[in-house]
């Protein structure tokens, strides 16, 4: 039977730390290879244990200038911002450096040269980290168009958001970086503080990017008495054009049934329901036919 490692010393435990802190404080770099440690970057060592994103990020800053802070997308996670799957979950950590200095490299890291100024990040998530406006312009050269609207109507939100539309402009307007400025102005004038979901955001650009008529968000409808029908994700009230996105949680029973009395209450008073999907917003054709048809049929009904 194997011996367990030997105690490490009382100012190292659950914390990370380097292996060079660790051998002039005595510990062997046998020690440092044990199972009760992940390396989770070069030179780096942490308790053996499945590690939160602030942790890899207190971890990584071990071997890092103290000019580098944490950007991109490690920034947008370590603010909560709505990102994509297969990035959100990402293990790569990004860190800035100020132009002229040497980018950092290593297991896991991608560096990055930019422009920075001192109001540029903080420490407000828990490590040096670009701040949300910063981070919303940084990942204009990452994200698709209707993926970083979906990011800017979060930070903007008129409830729970953390930023207003004047704030998240006069960071674009400064904004250092010539790479993706056209992406950052498109997505200024996409905006909206009522939208309440990183899907509805994306399937609003993907409309109004198709040269259809913008749709209002989460407008509440009533019926001829003043009673309160529903609360539709994207419509157009004057045609009484209902647009809903269908996430994998109306599959659930009880949200299904949900879903049908209100798709009967909206087309009891008039309205065409048309349901989204993920499927729809991947090809997008059929869905953008639909509408095209049903706004033009509705057009024709109002003239009448």
């Amino acid at each position: 039977m194997s011996r367990p490692p030997a105690p490490l010393p009382p100012d190292f435990a659950g914390r990370p730390f380097s292996v060079a802190e660790a051998a002039r404080a005595g510990v062997s770099a046998r020690r440092t290879r044990a199972k009760d440690l992940d390396a989770p970057f070069f030179g780096v060592r942490v308790p053996a244990r499945p590690v939160e994103l602030v942790s890899a990020c207190q971890a990584r800053a071990t071997r890092l200038p103290a000019v580098a802070v944490f950007s991109h997308i490690t920034a947008a996670r370590l603010h909560h911002l709505p990102l994509p799957p297969h990035l959100a979950g990402a293990r790569v950590l990004h860190v800035s450096v100020p132009v002229g200095r040497r980018a950092p490299e290593g297991r896991r890291t991608r560096g990055h040269q930019i422009e920075l100024k001192r109001e540029d990040f903080d420490d407000r998530a828990g490590v040096l980290c670009t701040t949300p406006e910063r981070t919303f312009c940084d990942l204009a050269t990452m994200l698709s168009l209707p993926q970083l609207v979906a990011v800017g109507d979060h930070l903007i939100r008129h409830r729970g958001g953390t930023l207003t539309l004047d704030e998240l402009t006069a960071a674009v307007h400064s904004h250092p970086g010539r790479r993706g400025r056209r992406n950052l102005r498109r997505a200024l004038e996409l905006l909206d503080e009522r939208s309440e979901s990183p899907k509805e955001s994306e399937l609003r650009v993907l409309i109004v990017e198709a040269g259809l008529p913008r749709p209002v968000c989460n407008a509440s409808v009533f019926d001829s008495s003043q009673g309160f029908v529903a609360r539709v994700d994207l419509s157009y009230p004057d045609r009484r054009i209902a647009i809903e996105y269908e996430g994998d949680h109306h599959r659930e029973k009880a949200q299904w049934r949900a879903d049908l009395a209100r798709r009967r209450r909206l087309e009891a008073q008039g309205w065409l329901y048309l349901s989204v999907t993920q499927d729809d917003l991947n090809d997008s054709r059929a869905f953008l036919t639909d509408l095209r048809a049903a706004l033009d049929t509705r057009r024709a009904e109002v003239r009448r």
